[in-house]
């Protein structure tokens, strides 16, 4: 069984502090992944203070490339750097995690739609491995370069790789209603519209709308969190709220956090 699971930005970085590793989050974690027992597991996380400090700075996102260089190296050279981190801490507790940056592997076509490979990921989840993806730049023609971001990458993948399971672990404990509860589960767009103001128009870098929206695009069930719920995620067992995966006749929005 495969299974996929993003770790957000927010959840492994000090958000409002540009380049600065959440260490007692990211230890905690990390400590979740190295005492389960999942076989083929597939790790993304956000960019947090890391890239989206840069990609602002750069004035690049989803949509807005950029041709310069200079930018791309700032980006992707600080997401290498937060992806080391992470793949550190998995190191440092017998996980066998290796880097996979997507700037290599992923471009986006004139229309913007994602082509991500995924032979080397399925590879090396053959091989033993736990592939550590993250949220980057990909070449974009006729733009240059954009970012893709790690939620974007959660549904390629989950698709590519055929995965069972799907978790999104950030730091509020599942898709909340209006009255900030979380909902246990949600089979339609229009189980949680009201509470997601009913459209993801306006979800740019990666809406709760827009996150439940790609994940009713999914064949598995989906899951959404915080970090209380990762234990049980990988365990296996409900977490915060699920999200079933039966396909949607609605327009996607693949951008993520």
């Amino acid at each position: 069984m495969t299974t996929v699971l993003k770790l957000g930005g927010s959840v492994v970085t000090e958000k409002d502090n540009p380049e600065q590793v959440d260490e007692v989050s990211l230890a905690r974690t990390t400590d979740a992944v190295a005492g389960s027992e999942v076989e083929r597991l597939v790790v993304v996380h956000g960019g947090g203070s890391f890239g989206h400090y840069h990609a602002a700075t750069h004035g690049v996102t989803t949509t807005q490339g950029t041709h310069d260089s200079g930018a791309v190296a700032d980006v992707h050279g600080a997401m290498k750097t937060l992806n080391r981190r992470v793949v550190d801490a998995l190191l440092a507790r017998d996980v066998p995690a290796v880097p996979v940056h997507p700037l290599s592997l992923g471009a986006r076509d004139a229309e913007g739609d994602l082509t991500l490979p995924a032979g080397s990921v399925r590879t090396l989840l053959d091989e033993g491995f736990v592939p550590v993806l993250h949220g980057d730049l990909v070449a974009h023609r006729g733009k240059g370069t954009t970012v893709v971001s790690g939620d974007e990458l959660v549904t390629s993948l989950a698709g590519s790789l055929d995965a069972e399971r799907v978790g999104m672990c950030s730091t509020v404990p599942g898709v909340l209603d209006a009255e900030g509860e979380v909902i246990p589960h949600i089979g339609a767009f229009e189980d949680a519209a009201a509470a997601l103001g009913g459209s993801d128009a306006t979800d740019v870098t990666g809406g709760m709308a827009a996150k439940v929206r790609s994940l009713l695009s999914l064949g598995a069930p989906a899951f959404v969190f915080g970090p209380d719920g990762l234990g049980a995620f990988l365990a296996g067992e409900e977490a915060g709220t699920r999200i079933d995966g039966a396909g949607t006749d609605e327009d996607e929005s693949a951008d993520g956090e």
